[in-house]
């Protein structure tokens, strides 16, 4: 089970395949498991939302919030890392509306 409040990812019996899932999400980028872990895993993870809530409102979080990338390594010991490679891509050529029966 994971879930997600917007500022965290709290988690209990997850794969690091759940994880990487969630990631993707948050950071709008493919993310890859590199680490070999095996296994299920129970964690929080807190880290600064990515949109901010306006100057002296109170969201819930405090200014010191780390980044996710931060949090990643500072409360888990994992490392996002920026690389190209491929992807896979679905390319639509030509689309027809279809014919009535």
């Amino acid at each position: 089970m994971m879930r997600f409040d917007g500022s965290s990812f709290t988690a209990q019996g997850v794969e690091i395949s759940g994880l990487v899932n969630n990631l993707a999400f948050q950071v709008h980028r493919t993310v890859i498991d590199k680490t070999g872990l095996k296994g299920k895993y129970d964690f929080t993870l807190k880290f600064a939302p990515e949109t901010a809530a306006p100057s002296g409102a109170d969201n819930g979080t405090s200014d010191d919030s780390p980044s996710i990338f931060a949090a990643l390594e500072e409360q888990l010991g994992l490392k996002l890392i920026n690389s190209k490679g491929p992807v896979d891509t679905l390319v639509v050529e030509h689309l027809e509306q279809p014919t009535e029966n």
